[in-house]
């Protein structure tokens, strides 16, 4: 019992190390970056497009591409994963084939993100003529985050209680609608935080890009979705060339000039805002959710 009471004790100091030890290295990293990036920001940086004179140089292009990629992931990568999880945790049935399916996707989530860019090479830019653009870039990137939403949306419902299920089943309510009105918006908070996830781990992939042949230096904007004439959208910019901010950072710190290693911290400040501003939405909707839950 003794020697029970030791060893916990022991787990304990060694996690508080372990938590301690990550939240000081990433304390220092996050005051190296603002330290060097805080002197360079300023409204000329957001609104200039890259140079080769570091003082010149602005982001632009880079923090537009990664509107516009992370626009494209999250609209062709939410509903495809959470319809697959649904279907595979409501309706497919329990067997070897279910068990073998969920054990790939599991498998998927941990495959290296280069892989996914050479499928993104392949399939998006030489098979379907999608060319290097910010449509194929935002493809790949969203079957890159797809088996990750899959598999939190499975786990999000399997934590619903079955007596909700049953409930409205006995009430004459069809599995359509028990899904729809009562099992996915008690779960969507669980949802949404795997997709905040994912989102965030797609936010920072440069390899994927590089591979898929996104351009490291430009000088141009995709074509603006909203038009002063009828039909007042327009999908062109899905087709144009882009960049993004992770490949911009990584151009910037690859250069001998301390003046770029500078540009290249006030681009990760940047890329943070954006990461936190795209998690305090999906937050927000996350908690109304939750509100309207009543169990």
């Amino acid at each position: 019992m003794r020697t029970s009471r030791v060893a916990d004790r022991a787990f304990q100091v060694w996690g508080l190390v372990a938590t301690v030890s990550g939240l000081f290295v990433l304390g220092w990293l996050l005051y190296t970056v603002f330290a060097d990036g805080l002197q360079r920001l300023s409204w000329n940086f957001l609104v200039s497009f890259p140079s080769r004179k570091p003082e010149q140089a602005g982001i632009l292009s880079a923090w537009v591409g990664t509107v516009w990629l992370m626009a494209v992931t999250l609209a062709a990568a939410f509903p495809l994963g959470v319809a697959a999880g649904t279907y595979l945790e409501e309706y497919g049935k329990k067997n070897r084939l279910a068990g073998l399916i969920e054990m790939n996707i599991a498998n998927l989530a941990a495959v290296p993100s280069i892989i996914y860019g050479l499928l993104g090479l392949g399939l998006f830019v030489r098979v379907l003529h999608m060319g290097r653009s910010v449509l194929a870039g935002g493809l790949t990137l969203a079957i890159l985050v797809l088996p990750v939403i899959v598999m939190a949306t499975r786990e999000s419902l399997r934590a619903i209680p079955p007596s909700i299920r049953e409930a409205s089943l006995a009430l004459g309510a069809t599995k359509w609608q028990t899904v729809r009105h009562q099992i996915l918006p008690a779960a969507m908070p669980g949802i949404l935080t795997g997709t905040i996830l994912a989102m965030s781990r797609a936010i920072g992939e440069t390899a994927p890009l590089i591979t898929i042949g996104a351009l490291t230096y430009i000088a141009f904007l995709p074509a603006h979705p909203v038009m002063a004439e009828f039909p007042f959208l327009s999908l062109k910019g899905l087709f144009d060339p882009f960049t993004a901010l992770p490949i911009q950072v990584f151009n910037w710190v690859s250069r001998p000039q301390k003046a770029f290693s500078t540009n290249a911290a006030a681009g990760i400040i940047v890329l943070l805002a954006i990461v936190f501003f795209m998690n305090g939405v999906a937050i927000l909707i996350r908690n109304h959710y939750r509100k309207k839950i009543r169990w």
